[in-house]
């Protein structure tokens, strides 16, 4: 982005955009939740996240590291130990999330109500 220019999400060009891909996605938001409580280990993260695969978990920690939201931390152990944590950027974005995760936790019985209405009329039209 040129220097002076206003950050604006609208805008397709803007950065801003890269940053909302990270907090739309599902296993961004899980991860930073289970770093925010305390450092884990990659194979505790896959663990704890059902789900989720080996590769996608080994992406998102990359581009959250890149993003400074999570530091990697490698341990001189044998075998050598790889251990994840929250940094202080990633901790205001997860408390930021942890609302649309409550959210979602509240509501999904109305949402899927929802959904099942939407395709039962959407059925009984093509009929």
């Amino acid at each position: 982005m040129k220097a002076g220019i206003k950050a604006n999400a609208y805008s397709a060009d803007c950065p801003t955009r890269q940053i909302l891909d990270r907090v739309g996605d599902k296993w961004a938001v899980l991860i930073l939740l289970l770093l925010r409580d305390r450092p884990m280990r990659f194979n505790a993260l896959r663990r704890a996240i059902e789900g989720i695969s080996q590769k996608m978990l080994a992406q998102v920690l990359r581009s959250l590291e890149r993003d400074g939201l999570v530091r990697r931390r490698v341990i001189a152990t044998v075998p050598v130990t790889v251990e994840y944590s929250i940094l202080p950027l990633g901790s205001t974005l997860a408390g930021a999330v942890d609302h649309l995760r409550d959210w979602a936790e509240r509501n999904l019985k109305e949402v899927l109500a929802a959904q099942r209405r939407y395709d039962a009329e959407r059925k009984s039209m093509a009929a």
